[in-house]
C-alpha cells in the first residue's frame, strides 16, 4: 500500500484539524446581510451588453424601493444561491472528481518517489527541481489540501538528507502555494473568477506565466538559504515531531513507475495541452473544461488499470475531497442574493466607487488586494471566495479605472499568498502532519510573506500601467 493510499485510511479529524466551522461564519454574515436590508437602502444602476459582457453605465444610479429580507427568506437565499452557483458548484465537483481517479492510479506518489530516489545524492538540486514539481501542480490543477500526503514523505525525507523537517515542509507548502498563487491555469481560483467577471477563461496567461517564475525563484531562493544553513548547523534546523533521525521512506521505497503511471502522466499533460488549444482557440468555458476534465479522468483511470467500479468510487472520492468548498459557493451565493434582491449590491458599488474615484488605480488594485487577503480569513476556499466576491468587484473595476482581469490579479494574490498564513486554512493541518508549531512558522515564513507581497504589489501596479486585458 502507497503513501497514499494509507493517508486516505486515516481518520479525517486527524487530517484536516479545523478551529472553527466555516459554514456557521457565512451563514453569520447572511444573517447579517438579512439585517442590512431594513438599514441600507435599495439602489440601482442601468446596464448595457458591451462585446458580451454586462457593463454599467456610472451616471444612471438612482435609489429604489428594495426588498427586506425575513426569517424564511434567509433560508429561502440558500437554496437559490445554490442554484444560482449551480455551474461552478458542479464544476468543482466534476474537476475535483476527475483529480480523485488521477491521484488514485497512484501515478503522482510513485514520481516523487522517482524523484526522491534518483537526486538523493544531489540533495540541494532536490530542492529546486521538487519545488518547481508541486509549484507546477499548484499552478495548473489547484494543488492544495493534497499536499498533505507529500508533507509527510517529504518531511522525514530531507531530515536523512541533511537538512531539516522544515525544509521538506517548505518544498511542498511553498512550491505549491506560489503555484497556486500565480494560477497560470488554475480551474478553482482564476478559471471561476475569470467566468464571474465575464473574461475569457484563462486569458492573459502570459502575465501570470512571467508572475509564477518570479515568485517560484523567490522561494526556491528562500528554502534553499535555510537549508544551507541547516546543513552547515543542524542545531539551527527545526525536526518536528521526527526528530533528528527520521526513517526517510521516500528513499527507501523500492516501487518503480510502472509505464502505466508514464501512460498516465502523459494523458495528464496532453489533457492540459488540449484545454490550452480548446480555450484559446475554440473559446471552451466552464462546461467544456468540465467534460474534458472528466473525460481525461476516466482515460487516466483505465490506463492506471482501474477498474470501472474503481473509477467511478475514486471520482465519488475525489469529489468528495472539495464537497465543503463547493458548497461554501452556494452559500455566499446565498450573500449575493440577498444583496441583489434588496438593491444592496448596486447602492454599495455607488459609495465604493465614490470613495475610490479620486485614488489612483494603481492603489485601489493594491486596496483590493489587502481586502481579498482579510476576506480569505473568513472563506477559506479559494472557489468560495471568488464566487463571494468577483460579483463585486469586476464591476467596482469598471468604475474606478482598473481592468477586470487586474482584479482577478488582486483576487489570486490576496487568496493565495494569505493561504500560506492564515490559521482557519489547511496550513494547521500540514503543520501537524510534520509536528512544527504555528508560531515557529509563522516566524521562519514571515519574511517570505512580505516578500510575496511586494511582489504581487509590483505587479498589480504593473498590471494597471500596461491595461492588463483584455479588458
Amino acid at each position: 500500500m502507497n503513501s497514499l493510499q494509507e493517508l486516505q485510511q486515516q481518520p479525517a479529524q486527524k487530517k484536516k484539524p479545523k478551529q472553527f466551522n466555516v459554514y456557521v461564519m457565512i451563514f453569520a454574515f447572511i444573517i447579517v446581510s438579512a439585517l442590512l436590508t431594513y438599514i441600507i437602502p435599495g439602489g440601482a444602476y442601468d446596464r448595457v451588453d458591451q462585446d458580451g459582457r454586462s457593463v454599467i453605465l456610472p451616471e444612471t444610479f438612482h435609489y429604489i424601493d428594495g426588498e427586506n429580507v425575513g426569517l424564511l427568506g434567509i433560508f429561502n437565499s440558500i437554496h437559490a444561491g445554490m442554484v444560482n452557483g449551480a455551474n461552478i458548484i458542479f464544476f468543482v465537483l466534476i474537476v475535483g472528481g476527475a483529480f480523485g481517479i488521477f491521484t488514485a492510479t497512484g501515478a503522482l506518489d510513485a514520481f516523487i518517489h522517482m524523484l526522491s530516489r534518483k537526486m538523493a545524492k544531489k540533495e540541494m538540486l532536490l530542492i529546486p527541481v521538487l519545488m518547481l514539481f508541486f509549484a507546477a501542480a499548484g499552478a495548473l490543477m489547484g494543488m492544495s489540501d493534497e499536499t498533505i500526503v507529500y508533507v509527510a514523505i517529504l518531511a522525514p525525507m530531507t531530515i536523512a538528507l541533511g537538512f531539516d523537517a522544515l525544509t521538506g515542509f517548505a518544498i511542498v507548502v511553498l512550491g505549491a502555494g506560489v503555484g497556486f498563487t500565480a494560477a497560470v491555469m488554475n480551474p478553482f481560483t482564476v478559471g471561476i473568477a475569470q467566468g464571474i467577471s465575464e473574461l475569457p477563461t484563462f486569458s492573459g496567461i502570459g502575465f501570470r506565466i512571467v508572475i509564477f517564475v518570479i515568485l517560484y525563484l523567490a522561494a526556491v531562493f528562500y528554502v534553499m538559504r535555510h537549508a544551507r544553513k541547516v546543513k552547515k548547523n543542524p542545531e539551527l534546523g527545526v525536526y518536528g515531531k521526527f526528530g533528528r533521525k527520521a526513517n526517510a521512506s521516500a528513499l527507501k521505497n523500492t516501487s518503480k513507475m510502472t509505464t502505466r503511471h508514464k501512460l498516465v502522466l502523459a494523458a495528464f499533460l496532453v489533457n492540459y495541452v488540449v484545454l490550452i488549444i480548446g480555450v484559446l482557440k475554440y473559446g471552451w468555458y466552464i462546461t467544456e473544461i468540465a467534460g474534458l476534465f472528466l473525460l481525461f479522468g476516466v482515460f487516466m483511470g483505465i490506463l492506471g488499470g482501474i477498474s470501472p467500479s474503481g473509477i467511478a468510487d475514486n471520482f465519488i472520492l475525489g469529489a468528495k475531497d472539495l464537497l465543503g468548498g463547493a458548497l461554501i459557493i452556494g452559500f455566499a451565493q446565498a450573500i449575493l442574493v440577498i444583496f441583489n434582491t434588496s438593491g444592496m449590491m448596486d447602492t454599495f458599488l455607488y459609495h465604493a466607487a465614490n470613495a475610490l474615484g479620486t485614488i489612483p488605480a494603481a492603489l485601489s488594485a493594491a486596496g483590493m488586494l489587502f481586502l481579498q487577503m482579510g476576506i480569505n480569513f473568513f472563506v477559506p476556499s479559494g472557489s468560495g471566495q471568488a464566487a463571494l466576491t468577483m460579483p463585486l468587484m469586476a464591476p467596482l473595476s469598471d468604475m474606478i479605472g482598473v481592468t477586470r482581469q487586474t482584479a482577478v490579479l488582486a483576487y489570486q494574490f490576496g487568496d493565495g499568498i494569505s493561504n500560506m498564513i492564515l490559521p482557519t486554512g489547511n496550513i494547521i493541518a500540514l503543520l501537524a502532519i510534520a509536528g512544527i508549531g504555528y508560531g515557529r512558522w509563522v516566524k521562519w515564513f514571515l519574511p517570505f510573506f512580505f516578500i510575496q507581497i511586494g511582489i504581487a504589489l509590483i505587479a498589480l501596479i504593473v498590471a494597471q500601467a500596461i491595461q492588463y486585458g483584455p479588458f
